[in-house]
């Protein structure tokens, strides 16, 4: 019935299990004292909170169980610190899949050592059930076909990501070719 993170942790600790607690938020910070830790349950706590500087010092850290919390989303900085991670649990979260989610979503994109699961929209209703990497291409749905030749049907395949950035970074050099030509004409 821990409802945060208790301050007498043993600075050697390597493991250290506080799942099926009461924690809903971590504060900036709280696991600075076990810098050898290299793997964290918090699992099943309700978290709904995470402060950017929660995991400050875990350098060393593996693997981070938040499955089953309240999360809707990370703000900026929460992963930072996290160089060596290996796993990341994610699933039984209601991710809110708004502007918010992609900061989790690009960490996630450039450590692709980082072997994750359950990111999938809960919400707002019009995406439950949407992978975050499909809510997030969506956003290219909004530019205009002469600036960026990415047309919707291509968001109903699902195609692995290597494929997609290829496409995009074709699409970013269209744009850029289109811009020469209109800077020398202009």
């Amino acid at each position: 019935d821990l409802k945060k993170v208790p301050g007498n942790i043993p600075p050697d600790i390597v493991k250290l299990d506080l799942s099926n607690n009461k924690i809903r938020q971590l504060r900036s910070k709280e696991f600075e004292d076990v810098s050898e830790l290299k793997i964290l349950n918090l699992n099943s706590n309700g978290i709904a909170y995470i402060d950017p500087a929660s995991f400050s010092g875990l350098n060393n850290l593996e693997e981070l169980d938040l499955s089953n919390n309240s999360l809707q989303n990370f703000e900026y900085g929460v992963l930072e610190d996290l160089y060596f991670l290996k796993i990341l649990w994610l699933r039984e979260n209601p991710w809110r899949c708004d502007y918010n989610i992609h900061y989790l979503f690009y960490w996630l994109k450039h450590h692709y050592n980082v072997h994750y699961n359950g990111l999938e929209c809960k919400m707002p209703e019009e995406y439950k059930g949407w992978s975050v990497g499909k809510y997030v291409r969506s956003y290219y749905e909004e530019c205009p076909k002469d600036k960026l030749p990415i047309y919707p049907e291509t968001f109903d395949l699902d195609k692995d990501d290597e494929e997609w950035e290829r496409h995009k970074e074709k699409s970013v050099q269209t744009v850029k070719k289109h811009s020469v030509i209109v800077t020398v004409l202009g």
